[in-house]
């Protein structure tokens, strides 16, 4: 499939720098489907300003979210009213991670910068049994579908920036100014390596250069 033209690829990111959007927030609700109505404990992995781990207090008795940067974390704190059953807490998940067990677990857009398969076996230890991991993560786009998904998604992306901003220019939203890297690992492989550690889990590539992956623990 051939690339967009370098000048339409510039005039693209010029139009979606003027109207941004939160690309993980738009399956915020897609992970509360996956979830029980009422749970325990919740565990948010890269919670960055607390907008998933927010949603999830919403059904659960106690939200911990955990993320690496301090300033980020403590925006999600001031963003968090009082009295909540959320909490946060400064934490690299690619050497700690609070010892559970929990309910459930998320992690959106965060694990391509965690060692993969560490990671999801370390999600599986603090797991209850019953509970549930849903994952939201970046893959490189490597085979034929992952670059038509990308066309289709390409304009996409610019109307939903459009609607959302209402048609005006807008800035950032704060929940999408946290550190970003690129992911390294493509799809195929992703998958191989999940359905590794944790049989039985399904995975899905989505729009907006995102894939899902569920599980529960048996």
């Amino acid at each position: 499939m051939r690339p967009l033209p370098r000048r339409a690829l510039q005039a693209l990111d010029r139009f979606n720098a003027a109207h941004p959007w939160d690309h993980n927030a738009h399956y915020h609700r897609w992970i509360l489907r996956q979830l029980p109505r009422r749970f325990g404990s919740a565990l948010d992995v890269g919670s960055g300003t607390g907008d998933l781990a927010r949603l999830l207090a919403t059904r659960a008795d106690h939200v911990l979210g955990v993320d690496s940067d301090p300033a980020i974390t403590a925006r999600a704190r001031a963003l968090t009213p009082e009295p909540t059953h959320t909490s946060f807490t400064v934490m690299d998940a690619r050497t700690d991670l609070p010892a559970g067990p929990f309910d459930v677990i998320t992690c959106v857009a965060t694990l391509h910068h965690l060692p993969f398969t560490e990671t999801l076996h370390a999600f599986r230890s603090r797991l209850a049994p019953g509970g549930t991991l849903v994952v939201v993560g970046l893959y490189r786009p490597a085979t034929l579908t992952d670059h038509a998904l990308g066309a289709i998604a390409a304009p996409l992306n610019a109307a939903a920036g459009w609607f959302k901003n209402r048609s005006r220019r807008a800035p950032r939203p704060a929940s999408t100014t946290a550190r970003t890297r690129p992911a390294d690992m493509p799809f195929t492989e992703i998958t191989r390596e999940a359905r590794t550690a944790l049989p039985g889990t399904h995975l899905r590539r989505r729009l907006f250069w995102r894939y899902t992956l569920t599980w529960r623990r048996p």
